[in-house]
């Protein structure tokens, strides 16, 4: 009995409450746990990374699309206005040469007639007038050209900032949308560690009510072997003195026997009750862990139906 009693004072300094192997089991739960927990996040990041990158190259390309086509419409309108004004210095060319000709003519006719004067005379006054047409006519032209240029580039321009707070409320509302859905992983692991640890503190109260239970129930046994043991030798001496004052004493072993016989039946009754006193206590905490157990398991079945 001593030996065995430094035996269990030994086993539980060295190992503890909890065996290695469900300690080495449970740790390496725990590992697996949180490498998958550190893998979602990385994954979870490395996808937000490849969106945020696929949302920054198309609104590069747009801008580098929009950027080309207002180029060459630039362009096109550069040389549409080259084109025209060189209609219009070969037509202002033509014009000249028409009128130089003419003043020749003029001149010529001037200095054989009298009254070349007078066609002198109109002929200047014809020239001021296109002159002064022309200098009018292409006024209006360079302030047309103008407006529409500025036109066009003010409705790009709106057009690029409609398009950049188009972006910007985008990126804010992922970005907001992102950080709620950290927030949700977030509690919902530290819901699951909360919970894991509650059941973990039960289990161990469990184990060790359990071990207790069973130190004390061979305890128990140990005593009743003593005490049988005790009994038979008692048993034997009385044997021993009755075989030698068998008649000397034959009424004082018979009263003996009989007190004897009711010690022995009061101390089986006496192990038999609390027997059933520990059976129903440990059937009371087995049932107390079960109804836990099932509501815990109830717990969860229904946050994962409302989840579902």
């Amino acid at each position: 009995y001593l030996a065995r009693k430094f035996f269990y004072l030994w086993a539980k300094m060295t190992f503890g409450q909890v065996l290695p192997s469900k300690a080495r089991c449970f740790y390496d739960q725990k590992i697996l746990q949180k490498t998958f927990g550190e893998w979602k996040e990385q994954w979870t990041v490395c996808r937000e990374k490849k969106l945020s990158l696929r949302a920054d190259s198309h609104y590069r390309h747009l801008l580098l699309n929009l950027i080309f086509k207002a180029w060459r419409t630039y362009v096109c309108q550069q040389q549409g206005k080259r084109n025209e004004n060189y209609v219009a210095e070969s037509h202002a060319k033509r014009q000249t040469l028409l009128r130089t000709w003419q003043h020749c003519l003029v001149y010529v006719d001037v200095q054989r007639t009298k009254h070349g004067m007078q066609a002198v005379a109109l002929a200047f006054r014809r020239r001021s007038c296109l002159s002064i047409s022309w200098a009018v006519w292409r006024r209006q032209h360079y302030q047309k050209c103008t407006g529409h240029k500025m036109n066009i580039l003010a409705l790009q321009h709106w057009a690029q900032s409609l398009q950049f707070r188009a972006w910007l409320q985008w990126r804010e509302l992922y970005l907001h949308t992102q950080n709620e859905k950290q927030k949700d992983t977030r509690a919902v692991t530290h819901h699951q560690h909360w919970e894991l640890r509650r059941c973990m503190g039960a289990w161990l109260g469990y184990l060790n009510l359990h071990r207790v239970k069973k130190r004390q129930n061979e305890l128990a046994r140990e005593f009743h072997r003593s005490r049988r043991l005790r009994s038979c030798f008692s048993d034997w001496q009385l044997a021993r003195e009755c075989r030698r004052r068998m008649r000397a004493h034959g009424r004082d072993l018979e009263k003996r026997a009989a007190r004897m016989a009711l010690w022995r039946a009061f101390a089986h009754w006496k192990h038999y009750v609390v027997l059933c006193v520990e059976e129903a206590q440990q059937c009371e905490l087995a049932e107390k862990h079960y109804k836990s157990h099932l509501l815990v398991l109830q717990k969860y079945w229904n946050r994962w139906k409302s989840r579902l």
